[in-house]
């Protein structure tokens, strides 16, 4: 039985601005959390990436209206329940009842917009839409900033698996070094993995594109899982290769390399480089998987 008696095909203009603004609702109410989000997003390059995600939710939204707003309602039950949630984080951040730091404070902000512009999607256009666009909606979550403590402490195990990637590699090439922590020690040079050298932004950018991939492109969930899992140690591998180049052209080449523009600039050129044993387990894991229903039922 249908819960949307008033569903309908009808994609208005009427519909869409409503939605539209009622999802810029929240950023009338909170300027001044959008201010210190907006110089966290510039300053930080942690989080440089939390710009894209709401555009490229749009863009499959909008590839996939064909699929998405075939039917579509009002979801007052589904739409009410998220936007309360999302209004009820807002004004817990606002009064910040039990003191978080600034980045809690902000997240918890953030986290309240997201289930706001859920909320307000499934008002809008109802469960159905709501249940056909739910990925691209679930991908929203990526704009939230990472919490302390956990993102010190995802920092430091990142550091600390490139530095032991940088260290197996220094062992297999016969590269003479010692290690006391995170400072190695090679023929005349000195370097220090330190929390910048974690690859915590190259890891979360890494992780964003593997999911859109598994998407896209897997439809059996423990392939997905295996897929996401391999991010971790593919990107500490890919670290401490850096790692290993810049120490070993510092060493071999010149000492300026630790400070020069593959220094500086090398992440692209090293994300590339992780993106291949990606791509390539992505092929296999494609290779045994069930088609798409749309592939499977074309007779």
């Amino acid at each position: 039985m249908n819960s949307n008696p008033v569903a309908s095909t009808s994609l208005s203009p009427i519909r869409i601005l409503g939605f539209v603004l009622t999802c810029a609702l929240p950023f009338v109410l909170v300027w001044d959390f959008i201010r210190v989000f907006v110089s966290l997003v510039l300053e930080n390059d942690t989080f440089s990436q939390i710009p894209l995600i709401p555009l490229v939710s749009l863009f499959m939204i909008y590839n996939n209206r064909a699929i998405i707003f075939t039917q579509i309602s009002r979801g007052w039950g589904l739409g009410a329940i998220l936007i309360a949630s999302g209004a009820t984080c807002l004004v817990l951040a606002r009064l910040n009842l039990w003191q978080l730091a600034s980045m809690n404070q902000l997240s918890f902000f953030v986290f309240g917009i997201v289930l706001f512009w859920m909320g307000s999607f499934a008002l809008f256009f109802g469960t159905q839409a709501f249940r056909a666009a739910r990925f691209p909606l679930i991908f929203l979550v990526f704009t939230i900033p990472i919490p302390e403590p956990f993102l010190s402490k995802l920092i430091l195990f990142l550091q600390t698996g490139s530095a032991d990637a940088a260290e197996a590699i220094f062992r297999l090439t016969s590269v003479p070094y010692l290690r006391q922590g995170f400072d190695f020690t090679l023929p005349g040079v000195r370097i220090r993995v330190a929390e910048e050298c974690s690859g915590i932004r190259s890891t979360l950018a890494l992780l964003i594109t593997t999911v859109l991939a598994c998407h896209l492109f897997l439809r059996s969930s423990w392939k997905r899982l295996i897929l996401c899992l391999v991010v971790v140690p593919i990107a500490m591998l890919k670290n401490g290769l850096r790692i290993f180049t810049l120490s070993t052209l510092a060493v071999y080449v010149n000492p300026g390399f630790l400070h020069g523009n593959l220094h500086k600039y090398g992440g692209i050129p090293f994300f590339t480089i992780a993106l291949i044993p990606m791509a390539v387990l992505l092929i296999f894991l494609q290779k045994s998987d069930n088609p798409r229903p749309a592939m499977a039922n074309r007779a």
